[in-house]
């Protein structure tokens, strides 16, 4: 028996229970916002701007504070941001419903008659996928890079089909990448020429605040580039407080021009007669009593994440490092690691790592109809398990890419020699 058969073996044999699979807070995550659960109480049901958080009133944007306070995590004004219940997805899934139904502001008619098409990047976000494809879209793929999505291929697909509407992705430390969009990427993309007039920008920016690193440098402002360019209504932008505060029970928002905000308001206002105002209070009163408000949190937040990705970097170094095994991101903020073979093994490391005992985010997520052509990315989440954990669980997934290589080469046939 080989080395690292003996290896696998052994960590076999220890009857591991790792998981590495979704991109969860951590219980240490939840507890800096337990606070925000008492927070507010039966006396303080009545905002600063006079709102009764018991009843109907208060409009589908959200209460003025929360907009006041959100707005600033994606970059928008107050008057450019709605806000919504716990999940942005559920915002996304909404607007994304419409625009099939009634188009966007400005569409002639509904995209669901004109074979529609969105823009996604790979590897990305397998809920995108999901939703998209659910729907009804056709998704068409294109590659993610340090920038930005592969803005040449972006601007010829748009420029040439009037059926490509749009483009979902994320901007700020892509899922699972870690790269965020640069300026130029960011300013073509914003006022490339469309053969879709109501061409959309749906940009969910669930990381903007998740930093790992001090003094991150600012990325671009998505919706500000698009006013310059004259498209003010090109862009959507979405975010949450999920990974911030609650899982279960944060808030979610939709930024947008003015004019865009109130058609979305109009749309979604006959779905709804307003979202959850006790938990924007509930958020609003817990932010400005944390030390250092929001940007306190989510330094509070790094503490715990980054000695995660510090050790998913130093077990791979270590173990794959100058190997030409694999290759791997290292994200500067976000909740994810991109990790890909070199060799088309990645189904054979995820099932290999199963039966060690390690759950990995199965191969292809990260792709549209969960088929990665190439076999080779594999998402890396590290950050629910405690960081002991997490080197645990990435040696072992070391020892199965080294295996599962080692299968596949064993298993080419040899050339024949003269």
């Amino acid at each position: 028996m080989s080395d690292i058969q003996q290896q696998y073996e052994n960590y076999k044999a220890q009857g591991l229970q790792l998981n590495m699979q979704r991109g969860q807070p951590s219980d240490q995550d939840f507890d800096l916002s337990l606070p925000m659960l008492n927070i507010i109480d039966s006396e303080d049901v009545i905002t600063p701007s006079g709102i009764d958080i018991r009843n109907y009133p208060g409009g589908v944007t959200g209460l003025p504070e929360a907009r006041e306070m959100f707005c600033k995590q994606i970059g928008v004004a107050p008057s450019e941001i709605i806000i919504g219940n716990n999940s942005s997805l559920e915002l996304m899934g909404s607007i994304l419903s419409w625009a099939l139904l009634k188009g966007v502001k400005g569409s002639a008619s509904g995209w669901v008659t004109q074979s529609p098409k969105l823009i996604v990047t790979i590897p990305g976000y397998d809920r995108h996928f999901k939703l998209a494809a659910a729907l009804g879209f056709e998704l068409v793929p294109v590659a993610i890079t340090e920038e930005g999505p592969n803005i040449d291929a972006v601007e010829e697909l748009a420029a040439n089909d009037p059926s490509v509407k749009g483009i979902y992705f994320v901007p700020t430390y892509s899922n699972p990448t870690g790269d965020t969009i640069s300026e130029g990427v960011a300013k073509r993309l914003v006022s490339m020429a469309t053969a879709a007039p109501d061409f959309t920008i749906f940009a969910d920016d669930a990381y903007a605040v998740h930093h790992l690193v001090d003094n991150p440098a600012p990325a671009p402002n998505l919706l500000a580039l698009a006013k310059e360019a004259g498209n003010a209504d090109r862009v959507i932008l979405f975010g949450s407080t999920s990974k911030i505060t609650f899982a279960s029970g944060g808030i979610s928002f939709a930024g947008m021009s003015e004019a865009n905000l109130a058609h979305w308001s109009k749309v979604l206002g006959l779905q709804t007669i307003g979202p959850n105002k006790v938990e924007q209070l509930r958020h609003v009163r817990f932010l400005e009593k944390y030390p250092g408000g929001m940007e306190g949190l989510m330094r509070d937040h790094a503490k715990i994440l980054k000695p995660k990705f510090d050790a998913v970097e130093q077990v791979l170094s270590e173990e794959l490092g100058g190997t030409g095994l694999a290759t791997w991101t290292q994200p500067k903020g976000g909740y994810f690691v991109s990790f890909d073979t070199t060799r088309p093994v990645a189904d054979r490391v995820v099932a290999l790592a199963k039966e060690a005992g390690v759950a990995l985010t199965p191969a292809g997520a990260t792709f549209p109809g969960g088929v990665d052509p190439d076999n080779k990315n594999i998402r890396l989440s590290p950050s629910r398990p405690p960081a002991q954990e997490v080197e645990q669980a990435m040696r072992v997934v070391a020892c199965c890419v080294k295996l599962a290589s080692a299968e596949f080469d064993a298993a080419k046939p040899q050339a024949v020699s003269d």
